[in-house]
């Protein structure tokens, strides 16, 4: 490539940084110090998160790139709304985890190394400091990285992970918090980020994706079936069930959109733990109604106003099939009750964003948690694989032998993973629903498994209490220790 230099951007000892002019486009150009072939496996795989690499060349003592030029500004001089916040989180998640499953660590998350772009999306540079994983080294050979961002591996205590990632981006997305952007909830998503112990971090950036948009759908009243789905890549297409607050005019066209009914009667189903409210059947999609859900904790009673935040979790609750036309919902809320206190509920029934936009949230009654050292359900115990043929088709059931220990609304998550250790899909059924269906356990969905010589799966299942003031969930580690899991179906 022939071209003319414009500017000298950056120059230090690890080498210097030049913005070029080439056929009337800008580039950025680096000659680095040392050999860095993460460039070259950059240039191989690209990704919309990432400046695109034109050339890579590298030379004897030497590495030179030449990538394309991000229109925009660092990320630490964006005052982000609360949906930028949110965008910019589900696109660094989305590039993480793409780094990450090609086996890189980028090692110097940091505000200066993400530009917003005009266009609206986050790139991440400056890959200097990124390595590749090597199996045979117990520390890093090179302690890079920046003071302040970096962890505490990263500075020769071990060799470092995907998880030192995790713990840079937690220390960069606290700094983006704003006031207006606080909610409970994140900062002690980002404190788990930001522990020193590796093994205390969420483990892989889908964990941490699920912490920050733990979605759910296809919830089941009565016998209550809930799944669970991550979102996560840099979204082109409108996401299912956002808010309006995530929502542009582009969306449905600058139409004026006729505002759902709010849910009526939402309360507390007694001493349970669970949401009821009625159901308002044009909401969501003609498949599915859904709803979003945001828990509330106060030290007194005394309601909250859903307009002024401060909630402390947040949910999208779907339901569909045959139940969609049921007349009231039910959820089960108790992993999310932590510290004691009255806790109270808003929900919000959400449009299709073409003839309908979302419901106001209306509040429900309180519900007074006392169960915060309430001794933990028993661990669901000899969980197994169970085969049934039913209408000629092969149906597989997550099972376990102590389920006469339960109360009938006590529910069940089974968590599904692949033989990478990947997240799957979830289930949540009560006992009530499992002994209604008769098999003994929950189902997965056929189209969830692929069979073939390299492909295996397992699962794990986790007790919820349906009497949360005096019994806790069931034990469960994060990540879960070998013990809790079944074995494997091949």
């Amino acid at each position: 490539m022939e071209y003319e230099e414009l500017k000298l951007l950056k120059q230090s000892g690890k080498g210097t940084v030049h913005l070029i002019c080439s056929e009337g486009n800008r580039y950025v150009r680096k000659v680095l110090a040392g050999c860095h072939p993460v460039y070259e496996l950059l240039r191989d795989n690209p990704h919309p998160g990432i400046p695109k690499l034109e050339e890579v060349a590298i030379l004897e003592d030497s590495t030179v790139v030449i990538e394309e030029y991000v229109e925009g500004e660092s990320i630490s001089a964006a005052d982000l709304s609360k949906k930028q916040f949110r965008q910019v989180v589900r696109e660094l998640c989305s590039v993480l985890d793409f780094l990450h499953g090609k086996g890189i660590v980028h090692r110097d998350i940091k505000p200066s190394n993400i530009i917003l772009g005009k266009d609206g999306h986050v790139r991440l540079i400056d890959f200097d400091a990124a390595r590749t994983r090597k199996e045979d080294k117990e520390q890093d050979t090179k302690l890079l990285g920046t003071r302040g961002f970096a962890p505490p591996e990263q500075y020769g205590f071990s060799q470092t992970d995907e998880r030192a990632d995790i713990y840079a981006l937690g220390v960069t997305l606290e700094r983006l918090l704003t006031e207006e952007n606080q909610r409970p909830y994140y900062k002690k998503i980002l404190r788990k980020c930001m522990s020193l112990d590796p093994d205390k971090r969420y483990q892989s950036v889908r964990q941490l994706q699920r912490a920050f948009f733990p979605v759910r759908k296809n919830v089941f009243c009565g016998c209550a079936v809930i799944c669970l789905i991550a979102l996560g890549g840099i979204c082109a297409a409108r996401l299912p069930g956002l808010r309006n607050e995530d929502r542009t005019a582009a969306d449905n066209g600058g139409a004026d959109l006729v505002v759902l009914p709010a849910p009526e009667n939402p309360h507390w189903d007694g001493e349970t733990g669970t949401m009821v409210w009625d159901n308002v059947l044009e909401s969501g999609t003609r498949d599915e109604v859904r709803y979003n859900v945001r828990l509330y904790r106060k030290e007194a009673e005394a309601a909250p106003d859903p307009d002024d935040g401060g909630w402390v979790s947040e949910q999208l609750v779907r339901a569909g099939g045959s139940f969609r036309n049921m007349e009231v919902i039910d959820y089960n809320i108790t992993t999310e009750l932590e510290k004691n206190g009255f806790y109270y509920f808003a929900v919000s029934a959400l449009g299709d964003e073409i003839q309908y936009t979302d419901s106001p949230y209306v509040i429900s009654d309180a519900f007074e948690y006392t169960g915060e050292s309430a001794p933990p359900l028993p661990a669901p115990t000899d969980l197994a694989w169970r085969l049934y043929e039913v209408d000629g088709k092969r149906q597989y059931y997550a099972t376990w032998s102590n389920l006469d220990d339960y109360e009938d609304k006590d529910s069940f998550m089974v968590i599904f993973y692949d033989q990478t250790g990947a997240y799957v899909t979830d289930n949540i059924w009560t006992k009530e629903t499992i002994e209604k269906f008769g098999y003994g356990g929950i189902y997965i969905r056929t189209e969830f498994l692929e069979f073939g010589p390299d492909k295996s799966y397992r699962f794990t299942v986790q007790a919820f209490s349906s009497r949360p003031n005096e019994y806790s969930a069931s034990p469960m580690p994060d990540p879960p220790t070998e013990e809790y899991f079944s074995p494997w179906l091949q």
